[in-house]
């Protein structure tokens, strides 16, 4: 492919007009010009025909210059359009890896790793519910936390900028948050049950990410900025229904 655009590209600058630079300021416009002794003889794109024009009036080096600079430009537009291509082909490979099935997925160089899904429970915050019992009015919101068991994922990574899949089995809320310890568990996010409507205030560390449609229900994210070691997961949510799913991570040291 590459030397095909190669060839192109000669194509290309043999067909282009030149702009022949006279010393008085002004051009001539042609398709082709060679230098013969004393004079310069060019085929005028205007006028149809050959054309001879005393050397003197010429301004080759500005002329040359100008050649020089648009076969540069072409040269790398045909790279530049090469290696998107090559890029758009090795994307369409990884995107036909993801597994079918929803879920999370870590891009792992030449790889595509499944997330295991975690496996969440909501804990009480047992002095704030002690404190509502006492109250004569119900004034005091109620607090719990969203955690999984144990400190660290069972996946890790060292790529601090990692590249997930996520295949969604509804369109919902997605995105990477970071997870806070909690005697020895992970916190995905904290809640606040308001006092007389019951309304529960969702509150993850949501990463700011990237993402991108790959295909239909399948998105590529990651983070905007380098991550720093701790946990992680990639989670899929709608907003104010408490029904947070996750696929925790590491990322290492």
């Amino acid at each position: 492919m590459r030397f095909a655009i190669v060839l192109l590209l000669s194509a290309g600058l043999h067909a282009a007009v030149i702009k022949l630079y006279l010393k008085d300021g002004t051009y001539q416009l042609a398709r082709e010009y060679k230098v013969n002794q004393d004079r310069v003889s060019f085929y005028s794109t205007d006028r149809g025909e050959w054309e001879d024009i005393p050397i003197e009036l010429v301004d080759l080096k500005k002329t040359e210059a100008e050649i020089k600079r648009n076969e540069e430009t072409l040269k790398a537009e045909a790279t530049a359009e090469s290696e998107e291509e090559n890029a758009e082909r090795a994307a369409r490979r990884e995107i036909r890896r993801v597994p079918m099935n929803p879920g999370a997925y870590l891009v792992n160089g030449d790889k595509i790793e499944p997330l295991p899904q975690g496996e969440s429970k909501i804990v009480n915050n047992k002095r704030r519910s002690l404190l509502k019992a006492v109250s004569p009015i119900p004034m005091v919101s109620g607090k719990a936390t969203v955690e999984l068991d144990g400190a660290h994922a069972k996946t890790a990574t060292a790529d601090r900028t990692p590249e997930f899949y996520i295949r969604l089995s509804e369109e919902e809320r997605f995105g990477i948050a970071k997870l806070a310890d909690h005697n020895g568990n992970r916190v995905l996010e904290k809640l606040t049950i308001m006092p007389v409507t019951k309304e529960v205030v969702e509150e993850p560390d949501i990463v700011p990410t990237y993402h991108k449609q790959a295909a239909d229900m399948l998105y590529k994210i990651w983070p905007e900025k380098p991550l720093e070691p701790g946990e992680y997961a990639v989670v899929e949510y709608t907003e104010g229904k408490t029904n947070m799913q996750c696929w925790d991570f590491s990322v290492k040291n």
